[in-house]
Protein backbone atom coordinates (compact mmCIF):
# COMPACT_ATOMS: atom_id res chain seq x y z
CA UNK A 1 0.00 0.00 0.00
CA UNK A 2 1.15 2.97 -1.23
CA UNK A 3 1.33 4.93 2.60
CA UNK A 4 3.94 7.35 5.13
CA UNK A 5 3.22 5.23 7.69
CA UNK A 6 4.82 2.07 7.81
CA UNK A 7 3.17 0.53 10.61
CA UNK A 8 -0.13 1.47 12.25
CA UNK A 9 -1.00 0.23 15.32
CA UNK A 10 1.93 -2.02 15.40
CA UNK A 11 0.98 -3.43 12.33
CA UNK A 12 2.35 -3.36 8.08
CA UNK A 13 0.54 -1.41 6.35
CA UNK A 14 2.13 -3.64 3.66
CA UNK A 15 0.06 -6.29 5.26
CA UNK A 16 -2.79 -7.57 2.88
CA UNK A 17 -4.53 -9.72 5.98
CA UNK A 18 -5.01 -7.17 8.56
CA UNK A 19 -8.94 -5.86 9.82
CA UNK A 20 -7.93 -2.47 9.41
CA UNK A 21 -11.06 -1.55 10.99
CA UNK A 22 -11.24 -3.88 13.73
CA UNK A 23 -7.40 -2.25 14.75
CA UNK A 24 -9.11 1.29 14.12
CA UNK A 25 -11.82 0.77 16.30
CA UNK A 26 -9.76 -1.07 19.25
CA UNK A 27 -6.87 1.42 19.08
CA UNK A 28 -5.15 -1.58 20.75
CA UNK A 29 -0.87 -1.42 21.20
CA UNK A 30 0.53 -4.77 21.38
CA UNK A 31 3.89 -3.70 22.94
CA UNK A 32 2.15 -2.29 25.75
CA UNK A 33 -1.01 -4.28 25.84
CA UNK A 34 -3.04 -1.89 25.77
CA UNK A 35 -4.81 1.05 24.44
CA UNK A 36 -2.41 3.30 22.12
CA UNK A 37 -1.48 6.34 24.58
CA UNK A 38 -0.32 8.59 21.82
CA UNK A 39 -3.88 10.71 21.58
CA UNK A 40 -4.88 13.64 19.53
CA UNK A 41 -4.67 16.88 21.69
CA UNK A 42 -8.29 18.06 20.23
CA UNK A 43 -9.68 14.51 21.01
CA UNK A 44 -8.14 12.40 23.98
CA UNK A 45 -10.40 8.87 22.88
CA UNK A 46 -9.23 9.25 20.07
CA UNK A 47 -5.43 7.38 19.28
CA UNK A 48 -3.44 8.42 16.51
CA UNK A 49 -1.58 5.27 16.21
CA UNK A 50 1.35 5.41 14.26
CA UNK A 51 4.53 3.94 15.23
CA UNK A 52 6.84 4.35 12.07
CA UNK A 53 6.86 6.40 9.22
CA UNK A 54 8.37 6.80 5.66
CA UNK A 55 10.79 9.86 5.93
CA UNK A 56 13.22 11.81 3.31
CA UNK A 57 14.47 10.67 -0.18
CA UNK A 58 15.27 7.60 0.33
CA UNK A 59 12.01 6.87 2.69
CA UNK A 60 13.93 5.46 5.51
CA UNK A 61 11.76 3.79 8.04
CA UNK A 62 11.73 5.76 10.88
CA UNK A 63 10.64 4.93 14.60
CA UNK A 64 8.48 8.27 15.74
CA UNK A 65 7.52 6.13 18.40
CA UNK A 66 9.25 4.45 21.84
CA UNK A 67 6.95 2.07 23.02
CA UNK A 68 7.87 0.70 19.28
CA UNK A 69 10.94 -0.33 20.63
CA UNK A 70 9.64 -2.60 23.23
CA UNK A 71 8.92 -5.20 20.47
CA UNK A 72 8.92 -9.09 22.03
CA UNK A 73 11.17 -7.12 25.29
CA UNK A 74 14.05 -7.59 23.36
CA UNK A 75 15.74 -4.71 24.66
CA UNK A 76 15.65 -6.04 28.31
CA UNK A 77 17.23 -9.27 27.48
CA UNK A 78 20.07 -7.07 25.52
CA UNK A 79 20.59 -5.21 28.51
CA UNK A 80 20.86 -8.32 30.91
CA UNK A 81 24.94 -8.53 30.32
CA UNK A 82 24.88 -5.06 32.28
CA UNK A 83 23.60 -6.98 35.70
CA UNK A 84 27.26 -7.53 36.94
CA UNK A 85 26.31 -8.79 40.38
CA UNK A 86 23.54 -10.69 39.16
CA UNK A 87 23.33 -14.50 40.27
CA UNK A 88 21.91 -17.70 39.04
CA UNK A 89 18.84 -18.30 40.36
CA UNK A 90 17.60 -14.37 41.02
CA UNK A 91 14.28 -12.96 39.68
CA UNK A 92 13.93 -10.29 37.15
CA UNK A 93 11.99 -7.66 37.50
CA UNK A 94 11.23 -4.89 34.96
CA UNK A 95 9.98 -1.10 36.75
CA UNK A 96 8.82 1.67 34.44
CA UNK A 97 9.10 5.31 35.07
CA UNK A 98 11.33 5.84 38.66
CA UNK A 99 12.33 9.47 38.98
CA UNK A 100 15.88 10.24 40.42
CA UNK A 101 17.54 13.79 40.62
CA UNK A 102 18.01 14.70 37.02
CA UNK A 103 14.88 13.29 35.63
CA UNK A 104 12.83 10.67 34.95
CA UNK A 105 14.47 7.01 33.82
CA UNK A 106 12.07 5.23 31.56
CA UNK A 107 12.70 1.28 32.98
CA UNK A 108 14.85 -0.10 35.25
CA UNK A 109 15.73 -4.08 34.90
CA UNK A 110 16.43 -5.12 38.53
CA UNK A 111 18.21 -8.36 39.34
CA UNK A 112 16.35 -9.60 43.00
CA UNK A 113 17.01 -12.41 45.02
CA UNK A 114 14.70 -13.68 48.24
CA UNK A 115 12.96 -10.00 48.08
CA UNK A 116 16.71 -8.39 47.79
CA UNK A 117 17.68 -6.01 45.12
CA UNK A 118 21.24 -7.39 44.03
CA UNK A 119 21.53 -5.18 40.98
CA UNK A 120 19.98 -2.96 38.30
CA UNK A 121 20.09 -0.93 34.99
CA UNK A 122 18.88 2.20 34.17
CA UNK A 123 17.03 1.83 30.42
CA UNK A 124 16.20 5.21 28.30
CA UNK A 125 14.05 4.74 24.95
CA UNK A 126 14.59 7.58 22.70
CA UNK A 127 12.81 7.86 19.23
CA UNK A 128 12.12 10.65 16.60
CA UNK A 129 10.32 13.57 17.81
CA UNK A 130 8.15 14.77 14.72
CA UNK A 131 7.24 18.84 13.66
CA UNK A 132 3.69 19.52 12.42
CA UNK A 133 1.51 16.67 12.65
CA UNK A 134 1.17 13.44 11.34
CA UNK A 135 -2.46 13.32 11.34
CA UNK A 136 -3.35 13.89 7.69
CA UNK A 137 -1.00 10.56 7.07
CA UNK A 138 -3.28 8.54 8.98
CA UNK A 139 -6.41 9.82 7.30
CA UNK A 140 -4.79 9.48 3.92
CA UNK A 141 -4.07 5.66 5.07
CA UNK A 142 -7.81 5.23 6.15
CA UNK A 143 -9.26 6.42 3.06
CA UNK A 144 -6.60 3.93 1.20
CA UNK A 145 -8.06 1.01 3.15
CA UNK A 146 -11.47 1.99 2.41
CA UNK A 147 -12.46 3.08 5.90
CA UNK A 148 -12.25 7.02 5.15
CA UNK A 149 -14.82 8.16 1.73
CA UNK A 150 -12.79 9.22 -1.06
CA UNK A 151 -14.25 12.65 -0.79
CA UNK A 152 -13.62 13.53 2.56
CA UNK A 153 -11.03 16.47 2.87
CA UNK A 154 -8.13 16.11 4.39
CA UNK A 155 -6.37 19.66 5.48
CA UNK A 156 -3.12 19.97 7.52
CA UNK A 157 0.68 20.54 6.90
CA UNK A 158 3.18 17.44 6.00
CA UNK A 159 4.96 16.35 9.14
CA UNK A 160 8.57 16.44 9.41
CA UNK A 161 11.30 15.08 11.90
CA UNK A 162 13.19 17.12 14.43
CA UNK A 163 16.43 16.04 14.57
CA UNK A 164 18.44 18.61 15.76
CA UNK A 165 16.13 19.55 18.83
CA UNK A 166 15.83 15.64 19.65
CA UNK A 167 19.15 14.82 19.25
CA UNK A 168 20.37 18.25 21.76
CA UNK A 169 17.62 17.04 24.04
CA UNK A 170 18.63 13.67 24.28
CA UNK A 171 22.20 14.50 25.30
CA UNK A 172 21.39 17.02 27.67
CA UNK A 173 18.77 14.31 29.57
CA UNK A 174 21.76 11.76 29.88
CA UNK A 175 23.77 14.54 31.09
CA UNK A 176 21.29 15.37 33.75
CA UNK A 177 21.34 11.52 34.77
CA UNK A 178 24.60 9.47 34.25
CA UNK A 179 26.22 11.05 36.55
CA UNK A 180 24.11 10.04 39.16
CA UNK A 181 24.81 5.95 37.61
CA UNK A 182 28.65 6.51 37.61
CA UNK A 183 28.50 7.56 40.74
CA UNK A 184 26.88 4.79 42.24
CA UNK A 185 28.55 2.32 39.84
CA UNK A 186 26.11 1.11 37.83
CA UNK A 187 24.73 1.40 33.89
CA UNK A 188 22.49 3.71 32.27
CA UNK A 189 21.43 2.33 28.48
CA UNK A 190 19.95 4.66 25.66
CA UNK A 191 17.83 2.28 23.36
CA UNK A 192 17.33 4.34 19.85
CA UNK A 193 16.90 3.75 16.30
CA UNK A 194 20.24 3.73 13.85
CA UNK A 195 19.28 6.94 12.29
CA UNK A 196 19.40 8.47 15.42
CA UNK A 197 22.71 7.45 16.01
CA UNK A 198 23.83 8.32 12.77
CA UNK A 199 22.58 11.85 13.49
CA UNK A 200 24.30 12.42 16.58
CA UNK A 201 27.73 11.05 15.41
CA UNK A 202 27.36 13.64 12.63
CA UNK A 203 26.29 16.44 14.80
CA UNK A 204 28.32 16.01 18.11
CA UNK A 205 31.49 14.89 19.20
CA UNK A 206 31.29 10.61 18.99
CA UNK A 207 35.00 9.59 18.12
CA UNK A 208 35.87 9.06 22.15
CA UNK A 209 33.08 6.47 22.55
CA UNK A 210 34.25 3.03 22.97
CA UNK A 211 33.35 0.54 20.20
CA UNK A 212 32.20 -1.98 20.49
CA UNK A 213 31.14 -1.02 23.98
CA UNK A 214 32.72 -1.85 27.23
CA UNK A 215 31.27 -3.31 30.23
CA UNK A 216 33.19 -1.05 32.85
CA UNK A 217 31.35 1.86 31.01
CA UNK A 218 28.93 3.73 32.74
CA UNK A 219 27.18 5.07 29.67
CA UNK A 220 26.02 2.63 27.00
CA UNK A 221 24.04 3.26 24.06
CA UNK A 222 22.03 0.24 22.35
CA UNK A 223 21.22 1.25 18.47
CA UNK A 224 18.72 -0.98 16.42
CA UNK A 225 17.94 -1.72 13.03
CA UNK A 226 14.35 -2.10 11.61
CA UNK A 227 14.31 -5.01 9.36
CA UNK A 228 12.03 -5.86 7.15
CA UNK A 229 12.10 -10.04 7.25
CA UNK A 230 8.99 -10.51 4.88
CA UNK A 231 6.40 -8.15 3.21
CA UNK A 232 3.95 -8.05 6.09
CA UNK A 233 6.55 -7.90 9.04
CA UNK A 234 9.34 -6.05 10.66
CA UNK A 235 11.54 -6.53 13.55
CA UNK A 236 13.80 -4.96 15.57
CA UNK A 237 17.82 -6.08 15.60
CA UNK A 238 20.53 -4.87 17.85
CA UNK A 239 22.66 -2.85 15.13
CA UNK A 240 25.43 -1.58 17.11
CA UNK A 241 26.97 -0.91 20.90
CA UNK A 242 29.11 1.61 21.95
CA UNK A 243 29.64 3.43 24.87
CA UNK A 244 31.41 5.89 27.01
CA UNK A 245 31.31 7.32 30.91
CA UNK A 246 30.19 10.69 32.39
CA UNK A 247 33.06 12.62 31.29
CA UNK A 248 32.35 11.23 27.70
CA UNK A 249 28.71 12.40 27.54
CA UNK A 250 29.55 16.02 29.22
CA UNK A 251 32.34 16.03 26.48
CA UNK A 252 29.47 16.25 23.83
CA UNK A 253 27.79 19.19 25.13
CA UNK A 254 31.02 20.53 26.58
CA UNK A 255 29.37 20.74 29.96
CA UNK A 256 30.42 19.04 33.42
CA UNK A 257 28.04 16.80 35.06
CA UNK A 258 26.78 17.27 38.26
CA UNK A 259 23.66 15.13 39.65
CA UNK A 260 24.77 12.99 42.51
CA UNK A 261 22.40 10.87 44.61
CA UNK A 262 22.86 7.79 46.91
CA UNK A 263 22.48 3.97 45.79
CA UNK A 264 20.68 3.40 49.09
CA UNK A 265 17.98 6.02 48.04
CA UNK A 266 17.53 4.24 44.41
CA UNK A 267 17.38 0.78 45.69
CA UNK A 268 14.42 2.27 48.12
CA UNK A 269 12.68 3.78 45.22
CA UNK A 270 12.89 0.54 43.20
CA UNK A 271 11.42 -1.91 46.00
CA UNK A 272 8.42 0.41 46.53
CA UNK A 273 7.83 -0.47 43.45
CA UNK A 274 8.34 -4.24 42.80
CA UNK A 275 5.58 -6.30 42.82
CA UNK A 276 4.52 -9.60 41.01
CA UNK A 277 3.44 -7.52 37.80
CA UNK A 278 6.67 -5.87 37.35
CA UNK A 279 8.40 -9.79 37.45
CA UNK A 280 9.91 -10.49 34.24
CA UNK A 281 9.72 -13.79 32.37
CA UNK A 282 9.92 -15.46 28.63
Amino acid sequence: MNSKITEFFTYSTDSQSVNWDGVTTSQACSYLNKKCVKTRKSDSAVSIGTCTMKYGQEASDVIICPHRLLEKRRIFLDCLHLLTQHEPGNDFHIVPELTIPGGNVDYFLVSVRNGVIRDFVGIELQTMDTTGTVWPERQRFLQQTGLLGSDAVIAGTSFGMNWKMTAKTTLVQLHHKIDTFQHIGKHLVLVLQDHLLAYLRREFSFGHFSSPALVGDSMHIHAYHLNKVAQEIYTLQLHERISTDSDGIARCLGLQAQARVELEIIIKSLAAKISDKTLFSL
